[in-house]
Protein backbone atom coordinates (compact mmCIF):
# COMPACT_ATOMS: atom_id res chain seq x y z
CA UNK A 1 0.00 0.00 0.00
CA UNK A 2 1.43 3.09 -1.10
CA UNK A 3 0.00 6.62 -0.48
CA UNK A 4 2.52 7.97 -2.31
CA UNK A 5 2.18 6.47 -6.09
CA UNK A 6 -1.87 6.97 -4.72
CA UNK A 7 -1.33 10.54 -4.92
CA UNK A 8 0.91 10.52 -8.14
CA UNK A 9 -1.67 8.07 -10.29
CA UNK A 10 -4.24 11.02 -9.42
CA UNK A 11 -2.32 14.08 -10.36
CA UNK A 12 -1.11 12.58 -13.47
CA UNK A 13 -4.23 11.69 -15.02
CA UNK A 14 -4.68 12.01 -18.08
CA UNK A 15 -6.66 11.71 -21.32
CA UNK A 16 -9.69 13.36 -23.25
CA UNK A 17 -12.10 12.28 -20.39
CA UNK A 18 -13.96 13.91 -17.33
CA UNK A 19 -12.19 11.27 -15.24
CA UNK A 20 -9.19 8.96 -15.99
CA UNK A 21 -10.17 5.77 -14.98
CA UNK A 22 -6.97 3.90 -15.43
CA UNK A 23 -5.45 6.72 -12.45
CA UNK A 24 -8.87 5.70 -10.85
CA UNK A 25 -7.94 1.80 -10.44
CA UNK A 26 -4.33 2.84 -9.84
CA UNK A 27 -4.71 5.21 -6.77
CA UNK A 28 -7.61 3.14 -5.31
CA UNK A 29 -5.61 -0.17 -5.36
CA UNK A 30 -2.26 1.93 -4.34
CA UNK A 31 -4.56 3.09 -1.09
CA UNK A 32 -5.57 -0.16 -0.35
CA UNK A 33 -3.86 -3.34 1.26
CA UNK A 34 -5.29 -5.92 -1.20
CA UNK A 35 -5.94 -8.60 1.52
CA UNK A 36 -5.39 -12.39 1.74
CA UNK A 37 -7.14 -14.33 -0.29
CA UNK A 38 -5.72 -17.85 -0.15
CA UNK A 39 -8.72 -19.69 0.78
CA UNK A 40 -8.92 -23.45 2.40
CA UNK A 41 -10.75 -26.06 0.67
CA UNK A 42 -13.59 -25.46 3.09
CA UNK A 43 -13.90 -22.28 2.22
CA UNK A 44 -14.31 -23.02 -1.11
CA UNK A 45 -16.93 -25.61 -0.66
CA UNK A 46 -18.17 -23.30 2.22
CA UNK A 47 -18.76 -20.61 -0.59
CA UNK A 48 -20.02 -22.54 -3.11
CA UNK A 49 -22.44 -24.51 -0.78
CA UNK A 50 -23.76 -21.02 0.56
CA UNK A 51 -24.66 -19.77 -2.73
CA UNK A 52 -25.95 -23.09 -3.98
CA UNK A 53 -28.25 -23.65 -0.62
CA UNK A 54 -29.37 -19.89 -1.00
CA UNK A 55 -30.41 -20.12 -4.12
CA UNK A 56 -32.90 -23.48 -3.24
CA UNK A 57 -33.94 -21.39 0.09
CA UNK A 58 -35.05 -18.22 -1.24
CA UNK A 59 -36.54 -19.58 -4.34
CA UNK A 60 -38.82 -22.48 -2.26
CA UNK A 61 -39.91 -19.55 0.02
CA UNK A 62 -40.45 -16.32 -2.35
CA UNK A 63 -42.08 -18.87 -4.56
CA UNK A 64 -39.64 -17.74 -7.64
CA UNK A 65 -37.84 -19.29 -10.21
CA UNK A 66 -33.94 -17.97 -11.07
CA UNK A 67 -30.77 -19.47 -11.41
CA UNK A 68 -27.62 -17.51 -9.77
CA UNK A 69 -25.07 -15.41 -12.82
CA UNK A 70 -22.74 -17.76 -14.16
CA UNK A 71 -19.99 -15.55 -12.57
CA UNK A 72 -19.47 -15.75 -8.86
CA UNK A 73 -16.16 -14.57 -7.47
CA UNK A 74 -14.69 -14.53 -3.92
CA UNK A 75 -12.36 -11.48 -4.42
CA UNK A 76 -9.83 -9.37 -2.78
CA UNK A 77 -9.97 -5.87 -2.19
CA UNK A 78 -8.41 -5.20 -5.44
CA UNK A 79 -10.64 -7.23 -7.37
CA UNK A 80 -13.60 -5.58 -6.53
CA UNK A 81 -11.74 -2.11 -6.97
CA UNK A 82 -11.22 -3.71 -10.75
CA UNK A 83 -14.80 -4.82 -11.60
CA UNK A 84 -16.01 -1.67 -9.99
CA UNK A 85 -13.66 0.64 -12.04
CA UNK A 86 -15.24 -0.58 -14.79
CA UNK A 87 -19.30 -0.79 -13.84
CA UNK A 88 -18.66 2.70 -12.86
CA UNK A 89 -16.96 4.10 -15.73
CA UNK A 90 -20.16 2.52 -17.77
CA UNK A 91 -22.48 4.08 -15.72
CA UNK A 92 -20.94 7.34 -15.73
CA UNK A 93 -20.13 7.32 -19.44
CA UNK A 94 -23.44 9.40 -20.21
CA UNK A 95 -22.40 12.11 -17.87
CA UNK A 96 -18.80 12.57 -18.73
CA UNK A 97 -19.86 13.12 -22.71
CA UNK A 98 -21.92 15.90 -21.58
CA UNK A 99 -19.75 17.74 -19.25
CA UNK A 100 -17.93 20.29 -20.96
CA UNK A 101 -15.51 22.89 -17.74
CA UNK A 102 -13.71 25.82 -18.18
CA UNK A 103 -10.42 23.69 -17.16
CA UNK A 104 -10.66 20.35 -18.20
CA UNK A 105 -7.02 19.47 -16.96
CA UNK A 106 -7.73 20.58 -13.43
CA UNK A 107 -11.66 19.29 -13.09
CA UNK A 108 -9.72 15.60 -14.30
CA UNK A 109 -7.80 15.49 -11.42
CA UNK A 110 -10.49 16.28 -8.98
CA UNK A 111 -12.80 14.43 -10.35
CA UNK A 112 -10.39 11.27 -10.47
CA UNK A 113 -8.99 11.87 -7.10
CA UNK A 114 -12.75 11.75 -5.85
CA UNK A 115 -13.69 8.65 -8.03
CA UNK A 116 -10.10 7.07 -6.56
CA UNK A 117 -11.20 7.63 -2.84
CA UNK A 118 -14.47 6.68 -2.94
CA UNK A 119 -13.79 3.32 -4.76
CA UNK A 120 -10.78 2.76 -2.06
CA UNK A 121 -12.94 3.40 0.67
CA UNK A 122 -16.05 1.08 -0.93
CA UNK A 123 -13.49 -1.67 -1.19
CA UNK A 124 -12.47 -2.14 1.96
CA UNK A 125 -16.08 -2.08 3.32
CA UNK A 126 -18.10 -3.91 1.00
CA UNK A 127 -18.47 -7.20 1.74
CA UNK A 128 -21.02 -8.74 -1.28
CA UNK A 129 -21.99 -7.10 -3.97
CA UNK A 130 -24.91 -8.87 -6.90
CA UNK A 131 -24.23 -6.50 -9.86
CA UNK A 132 -26.42 -6.54 -12.23
CA UNK A 133 -24.05 -4.68 -14.84
CA UNK A 134 -26.06 -1.94 -15.78
CA UNK A 135 -25.63 -0.03 -19.01
CA UNK A 136 -23.90 -2.91 -20.22
CA UNK A 137 -23.04 -3.81 -23.61
CA UNK A 138 -24.62 -6.85 -24.96
CA UNK A 139 -26.14 -9.59 -23.41
CA UNK A 140 -24.08 -9.65 -20.62
CA UNK A 141 -24.73 -11.54 -17.58
CA UNK A 142 -25.06 -10.74 -14.35
CA UNK A 143 -22.54 -10.83 -11.65
CA UNK A 144 -22.09 -11.95 -7.61
CA UNK A 145 -18.86 -11.06 -5.48
CA UNK A 146 -17.68 -11.74 -2.39
CA UNK A 147 -15.20 -10.11 -0.97
CA UNK A 148 -13.35 -12.32 1.39
CA UNK A 149 -10.69 -10.18 3.26
CA UNK A 150 -13.66 -7.98 4.20
CA UNK A 151 -15.73 -10.72 5.39
CA UNK A 152 -13.23 -12.27 7.63
CA UNK A 153 -12.06 -9.01 8.95
CA UNK A 154 -15.40 -8.14 10.51
CA UNK A 155 -16.54 -11.34 11.14
CA UNK A 156 -13.80 -11.39 13.47
CA UNK A 157 -14.38 -7.41 14.29
CA UNK A 158 -18.23 -8.37 15.60
CA UNK A 159 -16.93 -11.50 17.06
CA UNK A 160 -19.28 -13.83 15.23
CA UNK A 161 -18.68 -16.88 13.76
CA UNK A 162 -17.15 -16.68 10.39
CA UNK A 163 -18.86 -19.45 8.59
CA UNK A 164 -22.36 -17.93 9.44
CA UNK A 165 -21.36 -14.68 8.89
CA UNK A 166 -20.74 -15.55 5.36
CA UNK A 167 -23.39 -17.61 4.91
CA UNK A 168 -25.42 -14.58 5.87
CA UNK A 169 -23.71 -12.77 3.53
CA UNK A 170 -24.58 -15.11 0.36
CA UNK A 171 -28.15 -15.33 1.23
CA UNK A 172 -28.73 -11.32 0.96
CA UNK A 173 -26.55 -11.08 -1.61
CA UNK A 174 -28.93 -14.09 -3.12
CA UNK A 175 -32.01 -12.63 -2.87
CA UNK A 176 -31.36 -10.01 -5.63
CA UNK A 177 -30.47 -12.58 -7.79
CA UNK A 178 -33.67 -14.01 -7.30
CA UNK A 179 -35.58 -10.34 -7.99
CA UNK A 180 -33.50 -9.76 -11.02
CA UNK A 181 -34.53 -13.40 -12.23
CA UNK A 182 -38.19 -12.88 -11.29
CA UNK A 183 -38.61 -9.40 -13.42
CA UNK A 184 -36.22 -9.82 -16.53
CA UNK A 185 -37.41 -5.82 -17.07
CA UNK A 186 -35.90 -4.88 -14.16
CA UNK A 187 -32.56 -4.04 -15.41
CA UNK A 188 -34.16 -2.31 -18.69
CA UNK A 189 -35.81 -0.19 -16.00
CA UNK A 190 -33.57 0.75 -13.51
CA UNK A 191 -31.08 1.59 -16.74
CA UNK A 192 -34.26 3.96 -18.12
CA UNK A 193 -34.68 5.84 -14.63
CA UNK A 194 -30.54 6.33 -14.37
CA UNK A 195 -30.49 7.93 -18.28
CA UNK A 196 -33.03 9.91 -17.70
CA UNK A 197 -31.58 11.27 -14.59
CA UNK A 198 -28.55 11.72 -16.28
CA UNK A 199 -29.23 13.46 -19.52
CA UNK A 200 -31.56 15.95 -17.20
CA UNK A 201 -28.25 16.82 -15.08
CA UNK A 202 -26.18 16.72 -17.98
CA UNK A 203 -28.15 19.76 -19.76
CA UNK A 204 -28.14 21.32 -16.33
CA UNK A 205 -31.48 20.68 -14.83
CA UNK A 206 -32.76 18.08 -12.13
CA UNK A 207 -35.73 15.52 -13.44
CA UNK A 208 -37.32 14.82 -9.67
CA UNK A 209 -39.52 12.77 -11.20
CA UNK A 210 -36.74 10.13 -12.73
CA UNK A 211 -35.08 9.90 -9.37
CA UNK A 212 -37.88 9.67 -7.06
CA UNK A 213 -38.42 6.63 -9.53
CA UNK A 214 -35.32 4.87 -9.20
CA UNK A 215 -35.45 5.86 -5.15
CA UNK A 216 -38.51 3.63 -5.35
CA UNK A 217 -37.30 0.74 -7.37
CA UNK A 218 -34.23 0.36 -5.36
CA UNK A 219 -35.91 0.81 -2.39
CA UNK A 220 -38.13 -2.40 -3.70
CA UNK A 221 -34.98 -4.28 -4.62
CA UNK A 222 -33.88 -3.78 -0.87
CA UNK A 223 -37.06 -4.44 0.82
CA UNK A 224 -38.10 -7.73 -1.32
CA UNK A 225 -34.35 -8.93 -0.24
CA UNK A 226 -35.09 -8.33 3.52
CA UNK A 227 -38.39 -10.07 3.42
CA UNK A 228 -37.01 -13.02 1.47
CA UNK A 229 -33.52 -13.63 3.80
CA UNK A 230 -36.31 -12.94 7.59
CA UNK A 231 -38.24 -16.24 5.84
CA UNK A 232 -35.36 -17.90 3.95
CA UNK A 233 -32.00 -17.45 5.94
CA UNK A 234 -31.78 -21.16 8.19
CA UNK A 235 -30.81 -19.24 11.41
CA UNK A 236 -31.71 -15.95 13.22
CA UNK A 237 -29.44 -12.77 12.69
CA UNK A 238 -30.48 -10.15 14.24
CA UNK A 239 -27.36 -10.27 16.11
CA UNK A 240 -25.51 -9.90 13.24
CA UNK A 241 -27.50 -6.77 11.81
CA UNK A 242 -27.29 -4.92 15.42
CA UNK A 243 -23.40 -5.60 15.20
CA UNK A 244 -23.42 -4.26 12.03
CA UNK A 245 -25.17 -1.65 12.86
CA UNK A 246 -23.15 -0.64 16.12
CA UNK A 247 -20.29 -0.78 14.12
CA UNK A 248 -21.85 1.73 11.35
CA UNK A 249 -22.23 4.39 14.56
CA UNK A 250 -19.35 3.65 16.26
CA UNK A 251 -17.06 4.88 13.38
CA UNK A 252 -15.18 7.94 13.80
CA UNK A 253 -16.60 11.29 12.30
CA UNK A 254 -14.51 11.08 8.73
CA UNK A 255 -15.74 7.73 8.38
CA UNK A 256 -19.24 8.76 8.95
CA UNK A 257 -19.08 11.62 6.91
CA UNK A 258 -18.00 9.60 3.79
CA UNK A 259 -20.88 7.20 4.37
CA UNK A 260 -23.37 10.11 4.37
CA UNK A 261 -21.56 11.76 1.14
CA UNK A 262 -21.82 8.07 -0.56
CA UNK A 263 -25.70 8.00 -0.25
CA UNK A 264 -25.21 5.12 2.21
CA UNK A 265 -27.54 6.30 4.98
CA UNK A 266 -30.17 6.83 2.24
CA UNK A 267 -29.44 2.94 1.29
CA UNK A 268 -30.21 2.35 4.95
CA UNK A 269 -33.16 4.45 4.30
CA UNK A 270 -34.11 2.02 1.44
CA UNK A 271 -33.64 -1.13 3.01
CA UNK A 272 -36.08 0.15 6.30
CA UNK A 273 -38.86 1.48 4.14
CA UNK A 274 -39.14 -1.29 2.05
CA UNK A 275 -38.75 -3.82 4.54
CA UNK A 276 -41.58 -2.30 6.49
CA UNK A 277 -43.60 -2.06 2.99
CA UNK A 278 -43.52 -5.81 2.46
CA UNK A 279 -43.65 -6.58 5.75
CA UNK A 280 -46.80 -5.30 5.87
CA UNK A 281 -47.92 -6.86 2.31
CA UNK A 282 -47.08 -9.93 3.57
CA UNK A 283 -49.28 -9.46 7.05
CA UNK A 284 -52.01 -8.83 4.56
CA UNK A 285 -51.53 -11.21 1.04
CA UNK A 286 -49.12 -13.52 2.60
CA UNK A 287 -45.15 -13.92 1.46
CA UNK A 288 -45.80 -14.92 -2.60
CA UNK A 289 -48.26 -11.97 -2.74
CA UNK A 290 -44.94 -9.63 -3.28
CA UNK A 291 -44.40 -11.28 -6.00
CA UNK A 292 -46.26 -9.30 -7.50
CA UNK A 293 -44.42 -6.78 -7.67
CA UNK A 294 -41.93 -8.25 -10.48
CA UNK A 295 -44.93 -8.78 -12.69
CA UNK A 296 -44.72 -5.83 -14.79
CA UNK A 297 -43.18 -1.91 -13.95
CA UNK A 298 -46.81 -0.89 -13.41
CA UNK A 299 -47.14 -3.11 -10.50
CA UNK A 300 -43.96 -1.70 -9.19
CA UNK A 301 -45.51 0.47 -5.74
CA UNK A 302 -44.87 4.52 -6.47
CA UNK A 303 -43.47 6.53 -3.58
CA UNK A 304 -46.51 7.02 -1.88
CA UNK A 305 -47.45 3.35 -1.80
CA UNK A 306 -44.31 2.74 -0.30
CA UNK A 307 -45.54 4.22 2.93
CA UNK A 308 -49.14 2.95 2.15
CA UNK A 309 -48.82 -0.82 1.19
CA UNK A 310 -52.64 -0.98 1.86
CA UNK A 311 -53.45 0.82 -1.22
CA UNK A 312 -50.38 -0.93 -3.07
CA UNK A 313 -52.38 -4.24 -2.01
CA UNK A 314 -55.85 -2.64 -3.33
CA UNK A 315 -54.45 -1.73 -6.77
CA UNK A 316 -52.34 -4.45 -7.92
CA UNK A 317 -54.26 -7.28 -6.08
CA UNK A 318 -58.05 -5.83 -5.72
Amino acid sequence: MSLYRSVRAVTGASGTGAIDWDAVAEAAKASTDPGALELSEAERSGYAADVREARDAVGAVGGVEFDVPRTVEVQNRHHWIDANVETFSRVMAPLEDHTEVALPGVSRVLNTGTMSFMLAFLGRNVLGQYDPLLLAEGDADHALYFVHPNIRKVAETLDVEYDRFRRWIAFHEVTHAAEFGAAPWLSDHLEERMEEGIEALAGGSLDREAFRELDAAMTVVEGYAELLMDHAFDDEYADLRAKLDARRRGRGPIAQFVRRALGLGMKRRQYERGKAFFERVADLRGVEAANAVWTSPDNLPTDAELDNPDAWVRRVDP
